[in-house]
């Protein structure tokens, strides 16, 4: 009797213990060093190298943005940050795909160039990067580099993000791709 409850006590320490592996070398993508900002929907890591002065100006997304998705629109004394135009751009990904996520929070990782953002995709998949940003559904993490900070690139991603929590069966990866696709074609028509 007492071996059979060593055997499972030791069983169940061998399962936590790959689990806790499994999990801290899961979130090892080599990003490195980053500064932190946080809003209500995204926790934005950035690299130090990188200004959020310049990627609120890839993004160019104002009160007006922020109104038409029935945001609260700050007044004239607060200034926008770049925290609130990834929630805008949330809000306008969701309306577009017409998929209200009320509590949703995620991670976006903000590169300091392509080379980077190539470097964690080789990291993390073992294969070479051929878009300009993705999204990893297990860790719930857009990455994307400075130089593709733009509505269209990051509001598709966003869309992937949306769908992967809005439903419970996940739709098919083509069918994932094509809803992803429309919310980057309807943001850069509305751009123009």
């Amino acid at each position: 009797m007492p071996t059979a409850q060593i055997k499972k006590t030791i069983l169940i320490f061998s399962i936590l213990f790959t689990l806790a592996i499994g999990v801290s070398y899961g979130y090892e993508d080599g990003f490195g060093p980053a500064k932190k900002v946080e809003g209500d929907h995204f926790t934005i890591y950035y690299s130090p190298e990188l200004e959020t002065a310049f990627l609120m100006q890839q993004l160019n997304l104002g009160p007006s943005d922020a109104f038409l998705t029935g945001e609260t629109v700050k007044g004239p004394d607060s200034p926008i940050e770049l925290t609130d135009m990834v929630d805008t751009l949330f809000a306008r990904v969701c309306d577009v795909l017409d998929m209200e996520l009320y509590s949703y929070k995620g991670d976006i990782k903000v590169c300091k160039n392509f080379d980077q953002l190539k470097a964690i995709y080789k990291t993390l998949f073992d294969r070479e990067l051929t878009k300009q940003s993705f999204y990893v559904n297990d860790l719930n993490t857009i990455y994307i580099s400075e130089e593709f900070f733009k509505p269209e690139i990051l509001g598709h991603e966003i869309a992937h993000a949306v769908i992967s929590h809005y439903f419970v069966v996940l739709p098919s990866v083509k069918i994932q791709e094509v809803l992803a696709t429309y919310v980057e074609y309807q943001l850069r028509k509305s751009a123009k």
